[in-house]
């Protein structure tokens, strides 16, 4: 052995016997990274159809599998059991956040939305990000300064959603005036670079607990925002700026505020600058913009509590961490209300 390596071998051997019980932590948290990694690993892709040329008529859940920039990609539908063919319904696309995928967003226990699906009869759409897995796990979305290895990748997931968007719409029968998106954290980021590169095809957008990090913003036409943040999110910061729980910062971006977010689209949508409390309460207060161009609404909820969460949902494991969801308001309650009485149709 060369004497460098010699040296620096030594200097670590004596470093640990100094200090035994952290170099055992160090292997342990390192033994047990590797042993994750490789069942990750294992896991094999999502049982899916890749037959695209099928109406879909009964309902039920489907999972899809399409190629995209030559990577396999997925995406979950639920289909209410009042859908007919004969009546057109509305279509929501549900964005999971960062180092999720489309089971645990479409997973009821969490986020609720299969249950309002069968509530207010609309078909709902969990896209799968991108993921180095091949079960798609632990994916993330490109949303314009962020997030994860799809940012690093440069993955097309707009042109993802476009092919999904046109696989539903020729296959099912979708109100096309009726289109929404939503998303929780990474998954909200994606749903604002939609606000900004696809206003023709969808009616509105509620973003949970993500800010609009998008890079180039130019939006074809007004388009109605609804925004949900706690104010003490512990990632996406209210004000400003990343969690300290993020200890990868490449894989992340200084996240812009949740103010300079909602003025940015108050401003494009040419609303009127001075918003209307519509709902105050200790824990929570919402406000719209009203006056806007084209007859769009811009609005924001803020509460007090419920962190980096869907109020009215319940934290999966991977978003362990901060307080409970907030109960103030439900955000499915308030997203459809809101999509019923403001999206731009």
């Amino acid at each position: 052995m060369p004497f460098r390596k010699q040296f620096y071998s030594l200097i670590f051997i004596t470093l640990c016997v100094f200090t035994m019980a952290s170099c055992e932590r160090g292997f342990i948290r390192s033994t047990l990274k590797d042993r994750f990694q490789k069942k990750i690993s294992d896991l094999p892709a999502p049982n899916a159809i890749t037959d695209l040329t099928q109406r879909i008529t009964n309902p039920g859940d489907y999972v899809f599998s399409i190629i995209h920039q030559e990577i396999p990609r997925y995406y979950k539908i639920h289909v209410p059991i009042s859908y007919s063919q004969e009546a057109t319904v509305p279509l929501l696309f549900v964005f999971h956040g960062g180092g999720g995928d489309m089971e645990i967003q479409s997973k009821e226990e969490y986020y609720h939305q299969i249950s309002k699906s069968e509530e207010l009869g609309h078909i709902v759409v969990f896209p799968n990000g991108y993921s180095v897995y091949k079960s798609g796990k632990f994916a993330t979305w490109n949303a314009g300064n962020c997030c994860g290895e799809a940012k690093k990748a440069n993955i097309d997931d707009l042109g993802f959603v476009k092919v999904i968007l046109g696989h539903l719409t020729q296959k099912m029968n979708i109100d096309k005036k009726r289109i929404y998106s939503t998303g929780m954290s990474n998954g909200a980021m994606m749903s604002y670079q939609i606000a900004c590169s696809m206003a023709d095809q969808f009616s509105g957008i509620t973003a949970v607990a993500g800010t609009d990090n998008t890079v180039d913003c130019k939006p074809s036409k007004p388009i109605s925002i609804f925004h949900i943040h706690a104010k003490n999110d512990d990632k996406v910061l209210f004000y400003g700026g990343a969690g300290s729980s993020f200890t990868d910062r490449t894989l992340i971006t200084d996240f812009v505020s949740v103010p300079k977010t909602v003025s940015k689209w108050v401003q494009w949508n040419g609303c009127h600058p001075t918003p209307k409390i519509v709902l105050q309460n200790k824990d929570v207060t919402c406000e719209e913009y009203h006056d806007c161009k084209e007859g769009v609404t811009v609005k924001l909820c803020v509460t007090e509590d419920g962190g980096h969460s869907w109020p009215g949902g319940k934290k999966p494991s991977l978003l362990l961490g901060g307080g409970p969801p907030t109960k103030a308001i439900i955000a499915n309650d308030e997203m459809w209300d809101f999509f019923k009485s403001h999206s731009n149709q």
